[in-house]
Order: structure tokens, then C-alpha cells, then sequence
């Protein structure tokens, strides 16, 4: 059934994207310091749902899409490189900020409406629509079974679902919080630098 794939390969794709800075990691950071563990797993489920559900997509028919229209994937990674860049241009100025600043990430929220925000944030993410649309469609064989297309979810899914809730499980950490907020500008700065280098690779990446 997997004799055509390289799943370990997959995934360890797959766990580069979901564990590097980007919306995702910074609202389930902020989020967790802001409001609290509880609030933080929730922005983590919202996030986990939207990459399941952008997965579905990809694995039975937006990766199949993209491979056929060449143009798509083209609007695609312009518009994930642009975003990239704007995210590196925001953590630069977040660097060169003095003083203390709050944590990026909802204040006071309810559950629902933690779940809802990274839920949203992550059906709207051109990182997450690029790498799944990309993943199912060049990394993926056309001719895969639906097993095999399943089983490849199923595995992403609870990846990065253990990746997003470690996240929030770890930002919670009253010693980790202020260990993060002691050293916010080091981090935002290679926030700047890894956002920054991935939109212009993106941006001069071809698709082959």
C-alpha cells in the first residue's frame, strides 16, 4: 500500500512546516502567556482542525488542482512569499522595539472563540495552503489509493496536532514565559531572519 511513498520523508516535511515560526506558532505562544494553558490548547485545536481540514483538500483534490494548473501553485507561492516577508518585516520591527511588550496573541478570550481564531487563522494561512497544496501534489504519486492518501493524513494530522498542543503546553510554563519575554527581542529577530529566508526562497523557488 505505501510502497510508492516515503511516509517517514512525509512527515518529516510535514513537521519542519508545522514546528517553524509563523502565525500559527506565534498566536499559540502568545496566547498560552496571555490567557492562560487552557486558552492556548484551544487556539492549538482550531489550528489542528484547519490543517486537517486543508489536508483532506489537498490529499482528494487541490493537490491534483495545482499539478494540472500550473498557475494556481504560481498564485500560491507569490502570495505565501509576500506573506512571509510582511511576517519578517513585523518581527523586525518588533526586534528593534526597546522595552517590555506584550506577548502577540488573543487577551481574555472565551474557548469557543480561541478554537474559532485558530481555526481561522489557519484556513487563511498561505503557509498551510501552500504546503499541503504542494505536499499532496508534487511529494504525493497521482496513482496513490485512498488508503494511502488516508493513511498520510491521519499521520500528519496527529503530528502536528502533538506539535501545536506541545506548543501551547510549553509557552504556559510561567518559567518559559518569562524566559521568552527576557529574550523577546533575540527571538523576534530570528522570527525576522527565518521568515525572511523562507519568502525569498519561496519567492525564487520553480516549479518543476
Amino acid at each position: 500500500m505505501t510502497d510508492d511513498i516515503n511516509l517517514p520523508l512525509i512527515l518529516l516535511a510535514a513537521l519542519m512546516a508545522t514546528s517553524s515560526p509563523g502565525p500559527a506558532t506565534v498566536t499559540i505562544a502568545g496566547t498560552s502567556m496571555k490567557a492562560g494553558r487552557k486558552y492556548g490548547l484551544a487556539v492549538a485545536s482550531g489550528i489542528s482542525s484547519g490543517s486537517l481540514m486543508w489536508s483532506t483538500a489537498a490529499a482528494f483534490g487541490l493537490g491534483a488542482v495545482m499539478l494540472a494548473n500550473a498557475w494556481v501553485f504560481e498564485l500560491l507561492r507569490y502570495c505565501g512569499a509576500g506573506y512571509l516577508i510582511f511576517l519578517a518585516i513585523k518581527s523586525a520591527r518588533s526586534a528593534l522595539t526597546l522595552g517590555e511588550m506584550e506577548p502577540r496573541g488573543l487577551a481574555n478570550p472565551t474557548w469557543k472563540r480561541a478554537y474559532a481564531a485558530g481555526l481561522g487563522l489557519h484556513l487563511t494561512n498561505p503557509k498551510a495552503i501552500l504546503f499541503f497544496g504542494s505536499l499532496y501534489a508534487v511529494g504525493v504519486p497521482a496513482h496513490a489509493a485512498p488508503s494511502t492518501l488516508l493513511l498520510i493524513i491521519a499521520a500528519a494530522a496527529i503530528q502536528s496536532a502533538l506539535v501545536f498542543h506541545g506548543y501551547a503546553l510549553l509557552f504556559s510554563s510561567p518559567p518559559v514565559a518569562r524566559g521568552y519575554m527576557r529574550l523577546r527581542r533575540w527571538f523576534e529577530g530570528a522570527f525576522a531572519l527565518a521568515f525572511g529566508y523562507a519568502g525569498v526562497k519561496l519567492l525564487t523557488t520553480r516549479l518543476q
